[in-house]
């Protein structure tokens, strides 16, 4: 697990005490669970799902606006210090296991935090103070999640071996 806190400092440029310093006060308590809301809505709402890039949409193509909506406003609420209502609705955040099905690459960690950032500057509840550290907490994660879907992908590809043979249109290519 260190390994990977260690390249997510190194890949996002934000040092672990910066992404984490979420934790020296509760955020939920100053900014609410509105916020998180608002934030959420107006990112899905407003880019996520209506972004120019097809390879981008498609990562979410398979999950339901609304619900991608909840999962991420239960989430920051409860990790930035808020009640565990992500939890209580689907077990351990397992940021690492719930992503590994989908394309999370160091070009869609930056396409999301993009977007993030753009939510996050037009949601008027959030103060400069939390903006700054709530970004430094979610650009080092997505780095995490590269680096940890990345190790649980080579660890998939180990497991099961592609037993087709080397040629570049192979079956196990993209696995």
């Amino acid at each position: 697990m260190q390994a990977l806190q260690d390249k997510a400092s190194e890949w996002s440029g934000v040092p672990t005490s910066d992404a984490f310093a979420v934790d020296d006060s509760n955020l939920f308590h100053k900014l609410g669970l509105q916020s998180f809301v608002n934030l959420s809505t107006n990112f899905y709402n407003s880019r996520v799902y209506d972004d120019e890039e097809e390879w981008f949409r498609s990562i979410f193509a398979n999950s339901k606006k609304e619900d991608a909506i909840q999962n991420q406003y239960e989430f920051l609420a409860q990790r930035m210090g808020g009640p565990p209502l992500y939890s209580q609705r689907r077990g351990h955040p397992a940021l690492i296991a719930r992503h590994g099905p989908f394309a999370v690459t160091r070009e869609a960690a930056e396409r999301w935090l993009h977007h993030m950032e753009q939510a996050m500057n037009s949601t008027r509840e959030i103060d400069e103070e939390s903006r700054i550290k709530i970004m430094n907490f979610l650009r080092h994660t997505a780095y995490f999640l590269v680096a940890g879907v990345g190790e649980l992908k080579n660890q998939n590809q180990e497991m099961h071996p592609c037993r087709h043979g080397a040629g570049a249109h192979h079956p196990c290519k993209n696995f």
